[in-house]
């Protein structure tokens, strides 16, 4: 199995080499390496990637191949109707990262946001890009897209064309689209009720497979990891039944919290400021959503993997879900008697005070019948 993951990758790379480089001002080796990152330094990033990304450590070779041959994928990034945080997330770092100075190096064909051109000259190079690098180009869109009688509540540049035909019109020649961020992914707080602009996902307007990275914003990690896992594979990745990245979204927050043996021995934040909240508690009383919520936020985190919102005091409030603004309100009050379905159909006891004494039962069996075995084999000896 790892052998034909080696193959595969090896021999979508070699394709990729072969191709010319788009920019011609350096490589992404040397781009690094003039911003203070040594070769080390490179590889263990690498190998954070590669483990990231839920592959074999074997294939972190490949995985820094695949980033120094970023240069050679066209990029078009578009903007629909968002707040720019998902941008913000991968371009806003204290000190550029890793992550940020290969995806500044990567081709970025088209960003409303970063690219200096403005008006027919931004919508020219959009379809400069669309037509050169057709059927070769990685799309990305922020944002959700108004549509039906509202749909010219989003135009783009002088023409006023709106943004679900640039939309549809750049999905039809594109290799592969991911729609970053919760907005993109499932309308966001766009499409919250009574949705007046009728905003809905990139995947609802395109007959062509998206791939949802949902978060408000997902991380850089996140944005970063899946152009790393097409350039890698060509292919995409093993998806969950919203069509998220099983490698990135396959765990609850809730799982890998570090204040999740708190939540554990029943020991909850009662209200922001008491003594649970400064000894670290448990946040499901005061509205954190982590049992309910898809992501590796707590494994991530944000910032240069700095804090992440449950570190800082607050509780998580489901931004990767679908119709988290309707269904995870109020943010700062447990789902109170109502059990919530995941994507697993797992339930969430909607008691708090008795998970941890049911846990903590369930414990001590496990503690007794561990003594017991401990005794019987000391008998034997």
């Amino acid at each position: 199995m790892v052998h034909n993951i080696h193959e595969k990758a090896n021999r979508r790379l070699n394709e990729l080499s072969l191709l010319p480089k788009i920019k011609e001002n350096g490589t992404i080796a040397k781009i690094l390496e003039q911003n203070g990152f040594t070769r080390r330094d490179f590889m263990k990033w690498a190998g954070a990637m590669t483990a990231f990304m839920a592959l074999p450590a074997s294939m972190t070779p490949l995985v820094a191949r695949a980033a120094e041959l970023s240069d050679r994928l066209p990029v078009i990034w578009l903007h629909m109707a968002e707040c720019t945080g998902c941008s913000e997330s991968l371009l806003r770092t204290d000190a550029p990262s890793i992550d940020s100075l290969i995806f500044d190096y990567i081709s970025l064909e088209y960003h409303e946001t970063i690219m200096a051109a403005a008006g027919w000259q931004a919508e020219e190079n959009l379809e400069s890009a669309i037509e050169k690098y057709k059927g070769h180009y990685v799309l990305l869109v922020e944002g959700g897209i108004p549509t039906g009688e509202t749909e010219n509540f989003l135009t783009v540049g002088p023409h006023g064309t709106t943004g679900k035909t640039h939309a549809v019109h750049a999905s039809e020649n594109a290799a592969a689209i991911f729609a970053i961020g919760t907005c993109s992914s499932f309308g966001g707080i766009q499409a919250a009720k009574p949705n007046p602009s009728n905003a809905v996902s990139l995947g609802k307007v395109t007959s062509k497979p998206v791939i949802n990275v949902p978060g408000c914003p997902p991380s850089e990690k996140n944005i970063v990891g899946n152009v790393l896992h097409f350039i890698l594979f060509g292919t995409l990745p093993a998806l969950d039944v919203f069509n998220r990245p099983k490698w990135a979204y396959g765990l609850r927050i809730h799982d890998l919290c570090e204040r999740r043996g708190h939540f554990d021995a029943g020991e909850f934040v009662q209200a922001f400021g008491d003594e649970g909240a400064k000894n670290g508690y448990c946040l499901y009383k005061v509205g954190c959503k982590g049992p309910y919520t898809f992501n590796n936020c707590s494994r991530e985190r944000f910032n240069q993997h700095t804090s992440w919102p449950v570190q800082a005091g607050h509780g998580c409030i489901g931004c990767s879900e679908p119709d988290f603004w309707d269904t995870m309100g109020p943010f700062e009050e447990p789902m109170g008697d109502r059990l919530f379905d995941t994507v697993l159909g797992l339930g969430a006891d909607n008691v708090s005070d008795k998970i941890g004494i049911g846990i903590l039962a369930l414990a001590g069996i496990g503690i007794a019948a561990h003594a017991a075995i401990a005794a019987m084999s000391k008998d034997k000896e």
